[in-house]
């Protein structure tokens, strides 16, 4: 299977049996929006009339009661399997139609078509929020079943504030819920996950210090209640206490003699030396207090708001997946699943409804990886011809301008000015005429590195050479080195001349000219042209490059 990202509904896509047959799937992990920080009452107000959304803005922040939910929530009466039915009936008795309604509704959905794509040893992690954690733990138990329920576990997200907005009337809010289920009750994946000992269970437990190696350890019992084979034997003059027995026969006692694991007391009766730094550590428990959050300076923040940390997707993946497994995120954001995936040598499949996301997921995996769209991985549902890109600009009910401009940044690789992670449209009125901006470095006759930029316009509509000249003049403004118009239509001759008359921007360091105005349509990009400048594209916040222990890099390890 080649690694995969799918744009569009993932309701849609999870249902298409092409792409997803029965049980393909090791182990997913979703965390799917969801706006906890509005007032908790709002969730539950009932909508109705002109107020209610006719169409649900699917994977925003914000989740309406419209005729989509309604639609959903009669399928799912009519044709999900009976404790799923009920469930759902039984939760809009209790809630009522509202955006806490839609929000289960929608997911329920989801994650009845995650169920079946999901192999019998698969698992699946569920991340949210205590605001809705309670509810997705009633459809969960219905779809998966109760005794399907492996944990319910705890990460600390934060560190300690008070909710200010409450007035600080009541505890901290500082933790998120992820469900842990699995498919079948009688085996699944599982990998054992170990965390380090605290420092004062180390000094408590492990208070002896070996004079010569300064090693930590431990002394154990070597005496059994009860007799079991060679065990009733007399051992350098002693014999254990009145009523117990040696745990372990006399070849062993010699082994562990030969290799100094015994430690004699007073009375001549031996303990087993165990050394600290040959213990695995805890195993893996529910409350996850030992992965930090990502901070404001995180070398790994790409200005996500909802990004995860690596570590916590890591440890999901090791636990339950092994090299060569399938690891599905079907709300992939800014990709963090499939980041952790690929390093960890597990396959990987990805979907999210906006263009914006999908861009920032091929940057990453470019930055981190070396790994290029269509080369090492497929996108599936971008445009791949001029009609079809024109089709997604004029999907008005998806916010098609928006998608339109972010999948046409990604062509050239060109940071969003305006968008908004986890929206599916972008911010109106803030941009100053720059829709994408391209970083990259030159250097002055003393080696210094000076930041320069190429800034981006994308036009979806009808175009004119007056906006060159815009564009010319914004280029100005912000002092970018060249200026790049991307058009859905063909450029006219006067543009071309406008773009022409333009000159070029010199660079002494690549010592070469290019173009200070450069348009490129749809088609040219779809060709294979891209823009002319120099090296050193910069991204969001550029991940980090991976590096294999011997320093060479991913792409050279493929």
């Amino acid at each position: 299977m080649k690694n995969r990202m799918y744009y569009g509904d993932n309701l849609e896509i999870l249902r298409n049996r092409e792409y997803f047959p029965d049980e393909c799937v090791d182990l997913i992990y979703l965390d799917p929006p969801f706006n906890s920080n509005r007032n908790y009452n709002v969730l539950f107000k009932s909508e109705s009339g002109d107020g209610s959304e006719a169409q649900i803005t699917a994977f925003e922040d914000t989740w309406h009661w419209g005729e989509t939910a309604e639609d959903t929530y009669r399928d799912l009466i009519t044709f999900a399997p009976e404790k799923v039915s009920t469930a759902i009936e039984a939760l809009l008795n209790l809630i009522d139609r509202n955006q806490m309604m839609a929000y289960l509704v929608m997911m329920t959905a989801r994650l009845v078509e995650l169920r079946r794509v999901l192999k019998p040893t698969g698992s699946l992690y569920l991340h949210c929020d205590p605001t809705a954690s309670h509810y997705l733990k009633i459809v969960l138990d219905a779809i998966f079943g109760i005794a399907n329920l492996r944990t319910e576990i705890i990460w600390k997200r934060t560190t300690a504030h008070n909710d200010a907005k409450q007035g600080a009337k009541q505890p901290g809010r500082i933790h998120d819920v992820v469900f842990f289920y699995t498919k079948d009750f009688s085996e699944w994946t599982w990998n054992p996950v170990y965390t380090p000992y605290s420092k004062d269970y180390e000094e408590k437990n492990y208070r002896y210090i070996e004079d010569e190696s300064g090693r930590r350890y431990t002394l154990s019992d070597l005496t059994a209640a009860k007799p079991g084979g060679d065990t009733e034997y007399e051992w350098r003059g002693a014999k254990p206490y009145e009523g117990r027995y040696w745990a372990y026969s006399k070849e062993n006692m010699e082994k562990f003699e030969r290799k100094g694991r015994l430690h004699y007391t007073k009375s001549g009766i031996p303990r087993y030396k165990r050394y600290l730094d040959e213990m695995p550590g805890v195993h893996i428990q529910s409350i996850w207090d030992d992965i930090m959050p990502i901070g404001s300076r995180a070398a790994e923040r790409l200005g996500y708001p909802t990004q995860k940390p690596e570590a916590l997707l890591e440890r999901i993946i090791r636990a339950s997946s092994n090299e060569g497994n399938v690891v599905l995120d079907p709300f992939c954001g800014c990709g963090t699943a499939i980041a952790a995936a690929h390093k960890l040598g597990r396959k990987w499949i990805g979907i999210d409804i906006t263009h914006l996301s999908i861009a920032l997921q091929k940057y990453r995996l470019q930055d981190m990886f070396e790994l290029i769209s269509g080369r090492d991985y497929e996108v599936i549902g971008e445009p791949t011809t001029v009609d079809a890109a024109r089709e997604l600009a004029q999907d008005s009910a998806n916010e098609g301008r928006y998608q339109f401009e972010w999948w046409a940044l990604s062509l050239v690789g060109a940071k969003p000015v305006g968008g908004q992670a986890g929206s599916r449209r972008g911010k109106k009125g803030s941009d100053k005429g720059i829709d994408g901006v391209i970083n990259f470095f030159e250097q002055d006759d003393k080696g210094k590195s000076k930041p320069k930029k190429v800034i981006v316009q994308v036009k979806s509509g009808a175009v004119k050479s007056g906006d060159i000249r815009d564009l010319k003049g914004t280029v100005e403004r912000e002092k970018a080195a060249i200026g790049v118009f991307i058009t859905l239509e063909l450029p006219t001759g006067a543009m071309l001349k406008e773009a022409l008359a333009a000159g070029y921007y010199e660079s002494d360091f690549w010592n070469r000219t290019y173009r200070k105005l450069q348009i490129l349509s749809i088609r040219d990009l779809l060709g294979g042209d891209g823009v002319d400048m120099p090296p050193q594209h910069g991204t969001f916040r550029q991940a980090a490059r991976q590096k294999s222990t011997d320093g060479k890099s991913q792409q050279d390890l493929m």
